[in-house]
């Protein structure tokens, strides 16, 4: 007889990989497929380093900086979180092949920065220091001509140069409803402020997020699998215990697992960040399968079916995998 406690895992959806960082993989391993190895990759592709370390077997290296490449015919490609101007300008400088797979919803930020920039606004930046997708937004304009806000608080201490011409962007793996409470602060000062058309957070960064938010206060305890570098995890795990689940927290992968904490409960709320593969969500629900008598099921709170275009260079080999 089954002497495992029963357990009731709801798994929200959607989670896991979004539309950008199923591109930016994806460009890495075609131009493996077309180029051979190596294919050198500047930072992190996505935030998780098992996908990175499943690109490294397959013949790609990553670097921090391209002056870690040496002279080479080798594609170098941009990760999905943006790159400063000046990135590129590098590799055309050194006559590098490279191939930008910088999120298309991140190059909409970039895009809406210069051109409020070009306009004569002055910029505020929603978002995390040291963050690269904040490295590579702020890295579109001149230094000084972007100011990070990353707090309510900061907004108090902000004193624009013209409170006239202000505009903001933000990026695009926040909190929504930290973010909103930033941008309901500056528009109590700055009434006359400029923001984006469309919401800078992006779709798949929202729709974790709310599928959290409907899971959470419905489970004792709530597991994200991401990376701590995944800004866009790490916020999921904020949302869950916001939402009124205590015992949230995040994993790599199954190995990480204190079970110290979960003891009897008798229900688990499993989510993943927008670069976790859906593979460690399996092995975590194995792993709770090893010691509960498991019950699954799904909460999908929105559908997804958005993709992005990769390179040019590398759609022929996109239809012959049939993707």
């Amino acid at each position: 007889m089954d002497k495992r406690p029963h357990l009731d895992i709801t798994l929200c959806a959607p989670r896991g990989f979004c539309a950008g960082v199923d591109r930016a993989i994806q460009i890495v391993e075609l131009a493996l497929q077309k180029y051979g190895a190596p294919v050198y990759v500047r930072h992190a592709i996505v935030h998780n380093k098992y996908v990175v370390a499943g690109l490294e077997e397959k013949g790609a290296i990553f670097v921090e900086e391209l002056d870690e490449i040496p002279e080479t015919d080798a594609p170098v490609v941009f990760s999905a979180h943006g790159v400063p101007k000046s990135v590129p300008a590098d590799a055309k400088a050194r006559n590098m092949f490279y191939l930008d797979a910088t999120c298309p919803l991140v190059s909409k930020v970039h895009v809406e920065a210069t051109r409020h920039f070009e306009e004569g606004h002055e910029i505020v930046l929603i978002g995390h220091a040291g963050h690269p997708e904040v490295v590579g937004t702020m890295g579109q304009l001149p230094p000084g001509s972007v100011t990070l806000i990353e707090t309510v608080h900061d907004v108090g201490g902000f004193e624009p140069k013209d409170p006239s011409t202000l505009a903001f962007v933000t990026q695009t793996t926040l909190s929504v409803d930290d973010t909103r409470e930033i941008v309901e602060a500056l528009r109590a000062r700055f009434p006359l402020i400029n923001g984006p058309h469309k919401e800078d957070i992006c779709y798949a960064t929202t729709n974790r997020q709310e599928s959290i938010k409907a899971v959470a206060p419905t489970v004792e305890a709530m597991i994200v699998v991401g990376s701590p570098h995944s800004s866009n995890s790490q916020r999921l795990v904020e949302v869950a215990k916001r939402a009124g689940c205590k015992h949230a927290v995040l994993v790599d992968r199954a190995s990480e697992i204190d079970w110290s904490i979960y003891g009897n409960i008798k229900s688990l709320g499993v989510s993943a960040g927008a670069s976790a593969p859906e593979s460690l969500v399996e092995e975590v629900i194995d792993a709770f399968a090893a010691r509960y008598d498991v019950k699954v099921k799904t909460t999908t709170t929105a559908e997804e079916n958005i993709a992005f275009n990769i390179p040019k260079v590398l759609r022929n080999l996109e239809t012959a995998a049939g993707k």
